[in-house]
């Protein structure tokens, strides 16, 4: 009876959750604007703690690199017990301090070493900007000049289209400029909430950091609560996989982009490109956009060069493709080994998909993310098929023209042999076999 009783109480929870899913689908639908408004005002309101969240996890690695690597072996050397309670609490507060001064002087040490070269090179940008111009006019001129056809033609359209060009200048290109410097104001205004943000998500983060093991602790506790034993175990182990997934990727990116910032600093300097340092940094931050990333820092800087020195930027888009030819196939895959299991249409699938969604921070955690759904569905589809006692081997599926009834793997080549059955017998014993198992199901 009690086991009756189980069964019809499962069902009851899972007609519950159908219902309120449909109900939440349908709100989605026809009230998904003030839905998102709420989401948005939630989001905006406790940003400060999804930065301290963020920041304790970008920290956390090396929180325990120093624990593991320093910390505890002095604190072995000097017969520290460092199991005792009180002991850990120091040893958690000197970790903790220690974390954010290494990662404090490595910030200080970037931006001492390329902030006043960034802005000794804008400044040369800014100030030698008609120079570059005229070069470019120049330039513009000689190859107009040896190509007659492309005059004619680059004339005939800005004649056929200089009135709409003024037409378009008066009334859209001067009220944007405007607005734009009306919301320069708006947006200093929202660089010092972002600042605030930071100061008090640096404030929440010691403490996540001071008590990492504790929270962790209470999230493992509250999903055995909520869950039976396997569920919250699956949950564990899934979110341990997108710690891994995340930090793996991120961190490895991370050094991927300062070696090939360091590396195109080094080129661009024996090549004598002008501007290295800021050509460096746009190649180098750019670089931890997955796959795209490449591109959109090297049109740029292209660009800088051609105005600049335009002599020299073959040479530098020709540096470019190697730099990242040796990226792509040496220091990336040895620094991210698989840390994602993503195939190439993938990461340009998930990056086009989360970058359309989130802009430059989707294309950036947009490959981690996708991979651990990608993982998720992947654990799922071979769940379903180990019940029904199938291969979970892909390669088992790639010639495959279909599984007979004693469950056989018939191949392309095999079922197109004159041996075997033609494909309507074929058809017609997996439909007898399919019924007869349906008839054992009943």
């Amino acid at each position: 009876m009690k086991k009756f009783a189980n069964k019809y109480m499962k069902w009851g929870l899972t007609a519950l959750v159908v219902l309120i899913l449909a109900i939440c689908f349908v709100c989605l639908i026809f009230e998904g604007q003030n839905i998102w408004s709420g989401f948005s005002v939630i989001i905006r309101v406790t940003m400060p703690v999804i930065d301290g969240l963020i920041i304790a996890f970008i920290a956390t690695p090396v929180l325990n690199w120093i624990e593991e690597k320093l910390i505890f072996p002095v604190c072995r050397k000097c017969n520290i017990d460092i199991k005792k309670m009180k002991n850990k609490k120091r040893i958690r507060a000197v970790s903790v301090l220690s974390t954010f001064i290494f990662i404090g002087l490595i910030i200080y040490g970037f931006f001492a070493i390329v902030i006043p070269q960034l802005i000794t090179s804008i400044q040369n940008i800014i100030t030698r900007f008609p120079t570059y111009i005229n070069n470019l006019i120049e330039l513009t001129e000689r190859l107009l000049a040896d190509n007659p056809e492309v005059e004619a033609y680059i004339e005939g359209m800005l004649d056929t289209y200089s009135k709409d060009l003024d037409a378009f200048l008066d009334n859209n290109v001067l009220p944007t400029v405007n607005n734009l410097i009306r919301s320069a104001s708006v947006g200093m205004i929202g660089v010092l909430k972002s600042l605030y943000n930071l100061v008090i998500g640096l404030i929440i983060s010691l403490y996540i950091l001071s008590g990492k093991e504790k929270f962790a602790s209470q999230a493992k506790k509250l999903c055995y609560a909520l869950f039976e034993r396997q569920t919250a175990n699956q949950i564990i182990r899934a979110f341990r996989f997108t710690n891994k997934t995340f930090i793996g990727f991120l961190g490895g990116k991370i050094v991927d982009s300062a070696i090939i910032g360091v590396l195109c600093f080094i080129g661009t300097s024996v090549l004598k490109m002008p501007y290295p340092v800021l050509i460096s940094v746009i190649v180098g931050v750019t670089n931890i956009i997955p796959f795209f990333g490449p591109y959109i820092g090297a049109i740029p800087s292209a660009l800088l060069i051609l105005v600049t020195e335009p002599k020299k930027c073959i040479p530098f888009i020709i540096f470019i493709l190697v730099l990242q030819q040796l990226d792509g196939n040496v220091i990336g895959p040895k620094i991210l080994g698989e840390s994602t299991g993503l195939s190439g249409f993938w990461v340009i699938f998930s990056i086009t998909l989360f970058g359309g969604l989130w802009g430059i921070a989707g294309m950036v955690v947009g490959v981690p993310l996708f991979a651990v759904i990608y993982a998720g569905i992947n654990y799922k589809v071979n769940k379903f098929l180990k019940k029904k006692d199938l291969s979970t081997n892909t390669g088992d599926y790639e010639k495959l023209k279909y599984i007979n009834t004693e469950k056989e793997y018939i191949l392309l080549e095999e079922a197109d042999d004159p041996d075997h059955e033609n494909d309507q017998n074929m058809e017609a014993a997996i439909e007898s076999g399919e019924s007869a198992e349906a008839d054992e199901t009943k």
